[in-house]
């Protein structure tokens, strides 16, 4: 059998942590398809490996699923058009869990005794794994190698009632951080995790109910905002309006303080405020805590910009475009080989060496991973003849892995987890680094200091600090199932 090989979303190098996933669904509404597919446009930052749509016309549903990003798969008329029906779920993803084959695209489909269940998943299970081998050992199937099936599966062996008392059954047996959309045969459901952890909104258009990761997603439709989907709720959306339940008890929030500092698209509008103003506050945090002498300021871009601006205004330095991003690289543009991976960073950057020449420079970027790209960002600002090279980092080190829906590498690989700031700073080749502080991060998204004994947020990324159980993690299992099948191609 022939293997299917994709190009990875970012086949360069780029060290970004990787983005997690985008959920959007529609009720009621005729061009339901259509606008989900132009909803999961304005999440495509959210994953760019594979997208899936699945539809309801009130007898049959319809599903849609493909490698590659949204207009890859839905720019055509003829395919919105066989997505026939009222109400419709659709998932841009990132592969956090399983791999890329088509198996894992979502909406997941089954076919209870009840009727048609599709589900569309944001985050990742803590116990998957745990939970799967159990439910093999029963007897279950799997047919794909994500997390989410795991829910279908609880769903399937439950014995409550409805649809939506096995649904809140499974979710009762599971742990992780998950934002979920579904679609029944009379129903739309939306559920966070208790701890709230990946964002879910509710909004409307021309009085139909969307559900959506990010207000992004609302704005392109012309939708309404109505409010956040609070941890642990979920909305039941039918003929006669919304319910909203709260299944698991009592929530504490630990939404994820790095959705403000680089996953949530900047025109977003996260937990009641602005992605596009919290950033710039970062940024003028930064320049409190770690200002640095300097001729001007320069964004490593797109991520960067927002700081950018908020370190240059409150340290009075000018700001400067010093590094011009190409926006037109795609996923398929040449095949990776060691010299093309060598000047990877050529072919999305470029220096503005007429301004950078002989001028101290601070760059400003939102994180450091690896290590790999920042590297290779400062070769080039130097090349151009700059006489210092200062960064400044608008989150603090990241050195924890994620294991809630954001692909990290092994701590390992983490530079923070290797090296002290001097030792990072050597590595980079830089003059000085800096990152802002846990606590000025706080103080910029929520305006007061991390409580240490009730941290607001979830931050594990920088402190270590876990808030949901990593079961999988600590017995030593493999969270990222492998598949014994190889797709044919």
């Amino acid at each position: 059998m022939m293997r299917v090989t994709t190009m990875p979303t970012r086949p360069f190098g780029d060290d970004k942590p990787r983005e997690e996933c985008g959920v959007f669904g529609v009720y009621g509404h005729k061009d339901s398809a259509a606008h989900t597919a132009l909803g999961l446009h304005a999440l495509q930052h959210r994953g760019q490996e594979a997208t899936g749509i699945v539809s309801f016309d009130g007898a049959q549903f319809h599903s849609h699923r493909g490698l590659g990003l949204v207009g890859d798969n839905f720019g055509s008329a003829s395919v919105i058009g066989r997505l026939k029906g009222h109400s419709a779920i659709g998932h841009v993803r990132y592969s956090t869990s399983g791999e890329t084959i088509l198996r894992n695209v979502q909406p997941l489909f089954a076919e209870f005794a009840s009727g048609g269940f599709a589900i569309a998943h944001n985050g990742n299970l803590t116990n998957a794994v745990t939970v799967r081998d159990r439910l093999v050992a029963r007897g279950c199937l799997f047919q794909s190698t994500s997390d989410t099936e795991v829910i279908i599966h609880l769903i399937a062996i439950s014995h409550r009632a409805t649809v939506v008392d096995r649904l809140i059954d499974a979710l009762n047996q599971i742990h992780g951080a998950y934002s979920l959309v579904a679609l029944t045969n009379d129903a739309m459901i939306g559920v966070r995790d208790p701890f709230g952890v990946r964002p879910l909104v509710l909004g409307a258009i021309e009085g139909a109910p969307v559900i959506a990761s990010e207000t992004c997603a609302l704005d392109i439709l012309g939708a309404e905002f109505i409010r956040d989907v609070a941890p642990g709720e979920m909305v039941v959306v039918t003929d006669g309006g919304i319910e909203s339940l709260k299944p698991f008890g009592p929530s504490r929030s630990r939404f994820c303080i790095f959705e403000y500092v680089y996953f949530s698209r900047p025109d977003s509008t996260v937990e009641g405020a602005s992605v596009y103003e919290t950033r710039k506050r970062i940024g003028a945090e930064l320049a409190r805590e770690t200002a640095v002498s300097a001729d001007m300021v320069v964004p490593v871009p797109d991520s960067g910009v927002p700081a950018a601006i908020g370190y240059a205004a409150e340290s009075g330095q000018p700001f400067e475009l010093g590094i011009i991003r190409n926006h037109y690289v795609g996923r398929t543009f040449i095949e990776p080989t060691d010299q093309i991976r060598h000047l990877g960073v050529k072919l999305k950057h470029n220096a503005n060496a007429p301004s950078l020449a002989g001028k101290r420079v601070v760059l400003i970027d939102d994180s450091i991973v690896r290590g790999i790209t920042a590297t290779k960002i400062v070769e080039m600002v130097r090349n151009a003849g700059a006489a210092e090279v200062h960064m400044r980092i608008a989150s603090p080190p990241t050195a924890h892995s994620c294991f809630y829906g954001v692909d990290t590498p092994a701590r390992d690989k983490l530079l923070a987890a290797r090296h002290d700031i001097a030792g990072m700073a050597a590595y980079i080749g830089v003059d000085s680094l800096a990152f802002v502080s846990l606590d000025g991060l706080y103080r910029a998204v929520s305006a007061r200091r991390r409580d240490a004994a009730a941290p607001t947020y979830c931050d594990a990324c920088f402190s270590g600090d876990y808030p949901i159980p990593l079961v999988d993690h600590e017995g030593g299992s493999d969270s990222r199932q492998l598949s014994l099948l190889a797709e044919a191609g």
